[in-house]
């Protein structure tokens, strides 16, 4: 499990390429962890190569988008069919599910979880209660889902598929509240924002929200010994 570290609390590793929603920043208080970590307004950004904008993401219209935002997405992946058994003049066939995660999302995900606010934050969740193995593995499955090259993935999609993540899953608003308490403390003014680019992430993914188990098993089989899959909640006493 990582812990947070001593970085300068409004810095990043490395400069990111933007993408087509601007994303808050989080600013982070090194005494006092958790809650009291707050956002500040983002700061105008580029266009993104990736996407062609009917509307953009953006924290500055109060009004709805009228109009859906269209991403340039690489072909869907399409499943094809194996050889099981051959016998004689029969043959049978079975069906093979073309996986949609790329080594480029794991990747990306693996970039984000360098981020010091993101550390801060696993630190945070001693429980596990919004941040464990499968949720995690969610994120990933969204990341290959949401149309965006792996170097467009900034903090704030992390934290939205994390929320989207626990929101799928979990039965209760406790989980998901703990995401809030953490990015916010007490101060609601950012939560509409919120919730706005986390519908627009539902989008960009055409409403495919659910991840199968066995999807789930499948992206923590590319790494096995990665350590945010022994964020197991069961074995917590």
């Amino acid at each position: 499990m990582a812990s947070g570290q001593a970085h300068p609390p409004f810095e990043e590793e490395s400069p990111q390429p933007s993408t087509s929603m601007q994303s808050p920043q989080v600013v982070t208080d090194d005494e006092v962890p958790g809650p009291s970590v707050p956002w500040v307004d983002p700061s105008p950004q580029p266009e993104s190569l990736g996407m062609k904008k009917k509307r953009e993401w953006s924290d500055e219209s109060e009004e709805e988008p009228e109009e859906e935002l269209e991403l340039e997405r690489a072909p869907e992946p399409q499943d094809t069919w194996v050889v099981e058994m051959l016998c004689g003049l029969k043959m049978k066939l079975t069906r093979k599910r073309a996986s949609s995660v790329l080594p480029e999302h794991h990747e990306a995900f693996n970039r984000l979880l360098e981020d010091p606010i993101i550390q801060k934050f696993l630190a945070w969740d001693k429980d596990l209660r919004v941040s464990d193995k499968y949720l995690l593995a969610m994120v990933i499955a969204y990341f290959s889902r949401a149309g965006l090259f792996s170097w467009q993935y900034q903090r704030i999609h992390f934290f939205l598929a994390l929320y989207l993540a626990s929101d799928m899953e979990e039965d209760n608003q406790a989980p998901k509240q703990d995401i809030f308490s953490f990015l916010y403390g007490k101060d609601y003014s950012q939560r509409p924002l919120f919730h706005k680019l986390r519908y627009q992430l539902i989008c960009s993914m055409r409403w495919r929200m659910w991840v199968s188990p066995e999807e789930m098993e499948e992206i923590q089989a590319y790494d096995p010994e990665h350590w945010v899959w022994a964020r197991d909640r069961t074995l917590i006493s």
